[in-house]
């Protein structure tokens, strides 16, 4: 019976942090209902983050823009980075459990994983293991979880944000009318993404076009 499950929400939005969440504990004590965040709605999400933060040890990390946008690093690292930081809050020697794969080589990033983390933990990484085990399911809920409050305080401070993914409409609105009024990117946005990049080429295109 795994110990603990590792999952990461946020790694392709165009706005705002990363997030990942470790989960640890006995399986059986999870609430019922735990599945895949994607396929629960947000209420939903929101009733089992707060019952697997009550019934479980929980640990989140969050990767910030900044970072994100650090030439000297990817996201490759930064999944791991992420993935080591909240699995770090609650693994103790002789623990074993799942992370979801944020690599193509399941087995160089359980190994990565599993060398960071300060403690004798037993990693297997696999792809989809928010779907075949209820306790990465459980961190994909709570990853999610605080990855969608950060985007309602993203909302808070600079209005209609949308999900952040660059394939939402509202998203990329957002952006191409920021950096109309202002001549820059929002602080919340990846400035390293294509997406940002395109919305600075059509502001410049359109500023052009005035003259």
């Amino acid at each position: 019976m795994p110990d603990f499950g590792v999952d990461e929400a946020g790694k392709g939005p165009v706005l705002g942090s990363m997030f990942a969440a470790a989960v640890a504990g006995d399986p059986g004590d999870l609430p019922d209902g735990v599945a895949d965040s994607k396929r629960l709605a947000p209420g939903r999400r929101e009733t089992l983050d707060e019952a697997i933060r009550e019934s479980m040890r929980v640990g989140v990390a969050e990767v910030s823009v900044e970072r994100i946008d650090d030439p000297e690093t990817d996201m490759n690292e930064l999944g791991v980075a992420a993935q080591v930081d909240a699995l770090g809050q609650v693994a103790s020697d002789g623990l074993a459990g799942y992370v979801d794969a944020a690599d193509v080589d399941e087995a160089r990033f359980g190994a990565r994983v599993a060398a960071a983390v300060d403690a004798d933990v037993d990693v297997t990484a696999e792809h989809g293991a928010d779907d075949e085990y209820d306790l990465v399911a459980a961190a994909s809920v709570v990853a999610k979880v605080a990855r969608d409050a950060h985007v309602d305080a993203l909302a808070d401070e600079y209005g209609e944000v949308g999900s952040g993914y660059p394939s939402d409409p509202t998203t990329r609105d957002f952006l191409e009318q920021y950096v109309r009024e202002h001549g820059e990117l929002p602080g919340c946005a990846r400035a390293s993404w294509q997406t940002s990049e395109d919305a600075l080429a059509a502001a410049e295109q359109s500023a052009l076009g005035d003259f």
